[in-house]
């Protein structure tokens, strides 16, 4: 399973992120480049422990069944799959170029990774193995949202 622990999976990503640009197109969902880019960046923070939430009642009842689902294989994250409300940003009055580097400095910050648990708002409580995976499928996710597919 690829994970942002692993160097090679973070130069993909990053060499990914650097093909999106403001011509690139949503194939679903509402967000544009910048706005993808900054929630990204938004979701990284809470993986590296930046900042917290606390776990939502649903995801008391249902976050640890649903994150074993998706980290059960490789398979991508589904198309509009929904997104806690913390991670909602729709601002997109900023220059893309600085939204790709505040994300790829992002990315590379699990170089040095060290966190071996997180509260996640939905999926509860995460360990350092389950965050670097689920921190590279969301990347993913969006990535392939914007047509920036794996090389």
């Amino acid at each position: 399973m690829k994970t942002l622990l692993d160097t090679s999976t973070r130069d993909e990503l990053i060499a990914r992120i650097r093909n999106v640009n403001e011509r690139s197109a949503a194939q679903w969902g509402k967000m544009n480049v910048s706005q993808m880019l900054k929630h990204c960046t938004i979701a990284d923070e809470l993986y590296l422990g930046k900042t917290t939430y606390k776990q939502n009642f649903f995801g008391k009842l249902f976050g640890q069944m649903a994150m074993k689902n998706l980290l059960k294989d490789e398979k991508p994250l589904g198309r509009n799959t929904p997104t806690i409300p913390q991670l909602k940003n729709l601002e997109s009055d900023s220059n893309i170029e600085v939204d790709q580097n505040r994300l790829i400095d992002s990315v590379q910050e699990y170089e040095h990774f060290s966190r071996q648990l997180i509260v996640h708002p939905f999926f509860g409580n995460m360990t350092r193995e389950q965050i670097g995976m689920m921190a590279y499928k969301h990347i993913d996710h969006h990535l392939r949202q914007f047509n920036a597919w794996c090389f």
